[in-house]
């Protein structure tokens, strides 16, 4: 996995986030620091917008636990996104349930369908995080 998520960051980069494989421009990078470890660490990971808001998801392709860096975020809040050529800061809000999680997964499904098979893959109720602007 660390390799693919390499391969991803470097294709990202090198083509300012447009285009990449079958994400397209629907990627952004996630820099996250270690709820743990306290090390810096960057994820490629599928978005959504909503409003001015940028949405991803927890699911780690349907894993029965939830994906380290959703951890370091309850943890550790404030991120760092890099959407297109764009970096930013940014405050995480975790939604592990509810209507407006509700609302925002299946939005996030609309975007990149696989993300509609993931719940059937495991028991748990996959959590969204909304990353807002922090300027």
């Amino acid at each position: 996995m660390a390799d693919w998520n390499k391969d991803t960051i470097d294709r990202f980069r090198a083509q300012g986030g447009k285009g990449v494989g079958p994400f397209g421009d629907k990627l952004l990078l996630l820099t996250t620091r270690g709820a743990k470890s306290g090390t810096v660490r960057t994820t490629p990971l599928v978005y959504h917008r909503d409003g001015d808001r940028y949405v991803i998801a927890a699911s780690k392709g349907g894993a029965p636990a939830h994906p380290s860096w959703y951890h370091n975020l309850v943890k550790h809040p404030d991120a760092e996104i890099e959407v297109g050529t764009e970096k930013f800061k940014v405050r995480a809000r975790p939604i592990a349930k509810g209507p407006e999680r509700d609302r925002l997964y299946e939005a996030h499904g609309e975007n990149f369908s696989a993300f509609r098979d993931y719940p059937k893959k495991t028991s748990r109720v996959i959590p969204v995080v909304v990353l807002e602007r922090v300027t």
